[in-house]
């Protein structure tokens, strides 16, 4: 039986300390001694071995025989390590690993292993600084060979009958934890409690336990941390452990784990015991504490709330109600309709009971309990920051309409011109033209000016007269363009969480119509024409501002004519969103581009289609309109200070 105390890892074989060697001497001594009855040895005590390969123990009075390699398998560890795992069929393989130029290399004395074992594994595709593991075996040996590829540092352990290293990459070295669920398959994690995943810190140790008293390999620990560990009677049990370049912490976890040990620190002082009894412990402590808190005084203390709602905080302080009301004139502390609550932050004998006309908690405990509430209040009854919320709708429009065309006519009349700016001033030109123009030239003649702008037209008459004929050209241009923009700037502050309205506009009244009981009645209804703000801020843990909010603008267009009488048109822009803003800042929370491109053509077939000439009998028109609806949100905090 041997101990290895290692302080880092060499190439090759390692030398024992001295004081492991002397350790592990005694350790045999005092197995020799338990195993014949305590008689002390007649022979001289043999000297520890220097090798790191160490022969297995033989204990319980059992022959060991050559081991063999059942199973090998490679996984990916936490943080992207190389996991080899071998399993032997019975006790006393001695593994010892060292590294080389190509990786790391596990020789494995005292075993066999099966030829189907026996092979090269790509295992690249782990993701792992290991790129392939070779296995072979002659006589009563065998050996693995991780061929490794960058910086690594490797770590191996033994628990019973599983030999593990892990080979885990350079810069993930440092926050190596175990304990994790990518650390399969070892006994430290079959056992009722595995721990949670941790860092550990401590110096790296090797150690290589062979059927040791946990006691020992417990001692040995505290001299390797500096800590002082106490042991309860019940630790015991030997241990078999080998352990290669292990945190001291990660090392007394493990050990701890494989024998169903835990452990309670305080200060420099490390008390280990079975899991069942510290749980026991701690129960009886608890136990303690509550019957301690069901003998002590009580007290009542009034806790006035400030900026929150007592009701809430006392539905937040506790689990719930007994259903008890209380009614009168609101005289006393517990007056103005207060409710009862129990449980929660209380103890079993405690109670809270609110005062809606004064906000005032009436707390009833223990004086432990009394000071821990009166602490949550302070904490919860905060004023909350306030938020200015501004938004900016703009509506902007651009128009643009062009107009042109001619008319065309020709009728018998007698001499003289007349030339005027239209067919009106053209008739009134003296009495031989009023009729001629009248009666031919009344109707509409070639191109007919159509209706893509409403205004005026510009026009041109000419009426040529000779020898009894008349011809007569009307021609007509128009161009129109518009460019509008409405802005509309609602604002509103609330508080943090508070829904906030702003709304402006008008009602628009109409009359309808309908016929009831063989008579016609008449009904005038209204309709909303608002500018409307609505939003719910949250201030978040960064200074920024969630909002739900909806933004809508109404328009009255026009009046539409029915059958039961005239209705508004209403033009609605409506947005409803939800949007996370930085303080101050604005952000475009919805907008629409809107474009209309109208072509129209009036003109008599045939002739309008004459090259040249055809202009004089038709009429062009052309109309683009452009409409742009953006909306603006700027929220800015408004911190509240608390009044002292």
């Amino acid at each position: 039986m041997t101990v290895l105390k290692a302080q880092s890892l060499q190439q090759g074989r390692r030398t024992l300390p001295v004081r492991a060697a002397v350790f592990g001497l005694a350790a045999g001594m005092l197995s020799a001694l338990s195993a014949v009855g305590a008689a002390p040895p007649t022979q001289p005590a043999p000297a520890a071995a220097p090798p790191a390969v160490v022969a297995p123990a033989v204990s319980n009075g059992q022959t060991a025989g050559v081991a063999s390699i059942t199973n090998i398998d490679f996984k990916q560890g936490e943080g992207g390590s190389g996991k080899l795992i071998l399993r032997f069929d019975r006790d006393g393989a001695t593994p010892d690993l060292r590294t080389t130029d190509k990786g790391v290399v596990v020789d494995i004395g005292n075993a066999t292993m099966a030829a189907n074992l026996q092979r090269i594994l790509n295992v690249t595709d782990f993701a792992t600084p290991v790129s392939q593991v070779e296995a072979s075996a002659n006589a009563h040996v065998a050996q693995i060979t991780l061929n490794t590829r960058g910086q690594f540092e490797p770590l191996a352990y033994q628990t019973g009958r599983e030999y593990i290293v892990e080979i885990v990459p350079r810069a993930s070295a440092p926050t190596r934890a175990v304990g994790s669920s990518a650390a399969t398959a070892t006994v430290a994690q079959r056992v009722a409690t595995a721990a949670q995943p941790r860092t550990y810190t401590g110096k790296p140790v090797t150690f290589n336990f062979q059927d040791v008293p946990v006691r020992t390999v417990l001692q040995l620990i505290a001299e390797e941390s500096g800590l002082n560990i106490v042991a309860s009677d019940t630790v015991l049990g030997n241990v078999t452990l080998r352990l290669i370049n292990v945190p001291w912490d990660q090392a007394l976890d493990i050990v701890l784990q494989a024998k169903a040990l835990d452990k309670r620190r305080s200060g420099n002082v490390v008390w280990v015991a079975p899991q069942a009894e510290i749980a026991k412990f701690e129960q009886d402590k608890e136990d303690a504490r509550i019957a301690i808190e069901n003998r002590a005084e009580m007290v009542t203390e009034y806790v006035p709330v400030s900026y929150g709602n007592a009701e809430d905080i006392a539905k937040l302080l506790t689990d719930e109600s007994k259903g008890a009301q209380n009614s009168g004139a609101g005289g006393g502390g517990s007056g103005g309709g207060g409710q009862q609550f129990n449980r929660g932050f209380l103890s079993p004998r405690g109670s809270i009971s609110f005062d809606r006309r004064t906000n005032t908690l009436l707390v009833i405990d223990i004086p432990a309990r009394v000071s821990e509430i009166r602490r949550l209040v302070n904490q919860l009854d905060k004023p909350v920051d306030q938020v200015l919320i501004e938004a900016r709708i703009v509506i902007a429009n651009e128009d643009f309409a062009r107009e042109l065309g001619a008319r065309f006519g020709i009728r018998g009349t007698k001499d003289n011109v007349s030339v005027g700016d239209s067919f009106t001033t053209v008739r009134g030109t003296d009495g031989r033209l009023r009729n001629v123009l009248n009666n031919e030239m009344n109707g509409d003649l070639a191109a007919n000016p159509g209706a893509l702008i409403t205004s005026t037209p510009t026009t041109l008459a000419l009426t040529f007269l000779n020898a009894g004929y008349g011809l007569d050209i009307e021609l007509s241009a128009m161009q129109e363009e518009g460019r509008g923009e409405v802005i509309s700037n609602p604002r509103v502050v609330t508080s943090n969480q508070r829904e906030a309205v702003i709304k402006q506009g008008r009602e628009v009244g109409y009359i309808t119509t309908q016929a009831s009981g063989g008579q016609i009645v008449q009904t005038v209804n209204f309709k909303e024409i608002v500018l409307e703000l609505k939003v719910t801020p949250t201030i978040t843990n960064d200074g920024r501002v969630f909002m739900a909010m909806t933004v809508k603008k109404d328009e009255l267009e026009q009046f539409v004519q029915t059958v039961n009488g005239s209705v508004p048109l209403i033009a609605k822009r409506e947005v409803n969103t939800a949007v996370l803003v930085d303080d101050g800042n604005t952000v475009v929370i919805g907008g629409v581009y809107e474009f209309k491109s109208t072509s129209d053509v009036s003109k008599v077939p045939f002739l309008a289609d004459v090259p040249f000439l055809g202009n004089l009998f038709k009429k062009k028109g052309r109309s683009k309109n452009k409409a742009e609806l953006l909306i603006f949100v700027t929220p800015k905090v408004i911190p509240v200070a608390q009044r002292v």
